[in-house]
């Protein structure tokens, strides 16, 4: 049975989960964007953070996101991240009722510290294995290792660099290796469902251009570019995609 402390948070993230709530007024110092997790329970979205619906589409030997939607502005809006909203993409309470365990199991090391490196003449790759199975970093010239072994290649190394940069998971991150410099791509902030029909289901949620994650702990996680959360509730690496969506057959329910 919930505590009357859990009631209360869910009614205020069921209340912030509709899609109607007034955008900032003219003149009133905006609310800093950034996204918290509730212990079992959904996203809080914070900063009037943009939310999109975008579909993983094949185009020749790679894949680009195409919008398929966008959601009306507001200030503060909760995401379901059990996978049994029945208003999606919104919270409306299930995960009490579910019994959600929403435990977060991810790693808290720096992304640096995490990955694996792969070495390349023009160009080395980090890899920290975070996989939403968004398959961005296949290209017509060969997936992103051993585009990174041919980087020597200018051509190729853009084909590599670009297969990271489109990874919503943030896993891959190339770096020059001349000088080190990173190879990131610039972001406006959103938050974006993925749709993947190719695959016949929904994705993660790709967050992008550096939105704060507060851990129901109230500490903060490393800030990243570009990360994708997991919203169908099976992943084994909480908050993170790790592409359980496609072995349980998520599918959002929205038309």
């Amino acid at each position: 049975m919930a505590t009357m402390t859990q009631e209360r948070t869910e009614r205020e993230t069921t209340r912030q989960a509709q899609p109607g709530d007034a955008p900032q007024t003219q003149g009133e110092t905006p609310t800093p964007m950034s996204i918290t997790i509730v212990e079992n329970g959904p996203y809080v979205v914070n900063g009037s953070v943009p939310l999109l619906e975008e579909v993983i589409t094949p185009v020749g030997g790679h894949r680009e996101y195409r919008v398929r939607r966008t959601f009306p502005a507001t200030q503060t809006y909760a995401l379901c991240r059990c996978g049994r909203t029945k208003t999606p993409p919104f919270c409306d309470g299930s995960h009490v009722t579910a019994g959600f365990d929403g435990t977060e199991t991810a790693s808290r090391e720096p992304f640096e510290e995490r990955a694996d490196v792969y070495p390349g003449p023009g160009a080395y790759l980090l890899d920290d294995n975070r996989c939403a199975f968004a398959r961005f970093c296949h290209r017509e010239d060969g997936d992103v290792w051993t585009l990174t072994e041919l980087s020597g290649d200018e051509r190729l190394k853009e084909e590599a660099i670009k297969a990271s940069s489109d990874c919503p998971a943030g896993r891959l991150v190339h770096y020059d290796t001349a000088d080190g410099t990173p190879y990131e791509p610039e972001l406006d902030p959103a938050i974006s469902l993925l749709e993947d029909p190719e695959k016949g289901v929904s994705g993660p949620l790709y967050v992008r251009g550096g939105i704060p994650l507060i851990s129901s702990d109230g500490s903060t996680y490393e800030l990243r570019n570009r990360y994708a959360l997991c919203r169908c509730g099976a992943s084994r690496n909480k908050p993170f995609c790790d592409a359980m969506h496609v072995s349980i057959w998520f599918s959002d329910g929205l038309d």
